[in-house]
C-alpha cells in the first residue's frame, strides 16, 4: 500500500477569465444532414458564438514568505498569454492553433486549455488542479487532467 504524507497545507486558488469565441460542431466526414441530426443548431453552417467563462484552479502549498500559493497577477498573465489572447474573438475551428483538427466542443476546448496551461503553471511550483469552462450560464465542463 502506498501512503502519501503531506507535511504542508494544500490550498486551491482560482482565477476567472472571460472570452468570446465562435465555433461550429460538425464532423467533416459526415454529411450536413448527419451533422444537423447529431449537433442540431450547433452545426449551423454560418457558425455561432458564446461568451465563455474560464476558471483555472491551481493547488499547492502556501509560501510562508509571501502568504500566497501563487501571485494571482502572475496567473492572470499566464492564462491570458497562453489562452485568452489566442482565443478571444476568434473562430475556434479556423483560427486557434491549439484547436486544429479537433471538434470544437466545450469538452475538447477545456482539455486543450489544460494542455496549453500545464507546462507554464507547473514551472512555478503550483499544480494545475482543474479547468472549469462555462459555455452558457447553464452548461459547463470541468476537467482535472488525465
Amino acid at each position: 500500500m502506498y501512503i502519501c504524507v503531506l507535511f504542508g497545507k494544500m490550498i486551491h486558488i482560482t482565477r476567472k477569465e472571460s472570452f468570446n469565441a465562435a465555433h461550429k460542431l460538425a464532423r467533416p466526414d459526415w454529411t450536413d444532414a448527419k451533422n444537423q441530426e447529431v449537433f442540431g443548431k450547433c452545426a449551423n453552417p454560418n457558425w455561432h458564438g458564446h461568451n465563455y467563462n474560464l476558471y483555472v484552479t491551481v493547488k499547492g502549498e502556501v509560501n510562508p514568505e509571501t502568504g500566497f500559493l501563487v501571485d494571482l497577477k502572475w496567473l492572470k498573465v499566464i492564462i491570458n498569454k497562453y489562452v485568452v489572447d489566442k482565443i478571444d474573438h476568434k473562430n475556434l475551428n479556423l483560427e486557434v492553433d491549439f484547436m486544429k483538427d479537433k471538434l470544437a466542443s466545450t469538452e475538447n476546448l477545456a482539455i486543450a486549455i489544460w494542455d496549453e496551461l500545464l507546462p507554464h503553471i507547473e514551472k512555478e511550483g503550483a499544480y494545475l488542479h482543474s479547468i472549469k469552462l462555462y459555455e452558457t450560464d447553464n452548461n459547463y465542463v470541468e476537467y482535472f487532467g488525465n
